[in-house]
């Protein structure tokens, strides 16, 4: 049973440090990369569509990003999803390929997306230190249904503790590297 609970617990912390990867991702930095544009879906025929699946996505050189649609007729709505989205780019049509260059970031701009990124990375804290809180009940009861014994818990919830450290010091890695990333110019 303790095996089992420790195995759920740091899979579930895993998957935190997964989702705030994910979301350091979204956030972008003065370089440009094709993942940006992932979250964006675009109406193909009526439906909302995700973008990588009617565009091809490529880098053209470090600061821009070229979107080449699958049908020229979508071009149109490609350029209007991306315009509209919240990442403040504006694409600019070059024959079949649009083009989406990335603006440079101002001081104010770095500070603003810094703010986010420590506002994630202890949502993400938070999480992990919930999932400890959730195996730590869960060992308690454990204990009062006498199904462990009070040294197997103490033990248990020791292994937990360090399972969070372990983690939440991922996240801090994490954090720091976007951070420096945000800061170069």
């Amino acid at each position: 049973m303790i095996v089992e609970l420790k195995k759920n617990t740091e899979q579930k912390m895993k998957k935190s440090v997964e989702a705030f990867k994910v979301d350091l991702g979204k956030v972008r930095t003065g370089r440009a990369h094709t993942g940006l544009l992932d979250h964006i879906s675009v109406d193909y025929y009526g439906a909302q569509t995700p973008l990588n699946q009617v565009a091809r996505i490529t880098l053209i050189d470090a600061r821009t990003i070229g979107v080449s649609p699958f049908e020229k007729k979508i071009a149109p709505a490609i350029e209007r999803a991306i315009r509209d989205s919240d990442l403040g780019l504006n694409p600019a049509a070059a024959g079949e390929t649009i083009r989406v260059p990335m603006p440079l970031l101002t001081e104010e701009r770095r500070k603003e997306l810094i703010k986010v990124v420590r506002h994630e990375a202890e949502n993400a804290r938070v999480a992990v230190r919930n999932l400890r809180r959730d195996a730590n009940h869960a060992l308690k009861e454990a204990l009062k249904q006498k199904s462990v014994s009070e040294t197997d818990e103490r033990r248990a919830q020791d292994e937990v503790q360090k399972l969070t450290d372990r983690h939440i010091a991922e996240l801090d890695k994490l954090l720091e590297s976007k951070e420096a990333e945000l800061l170069s110019v």
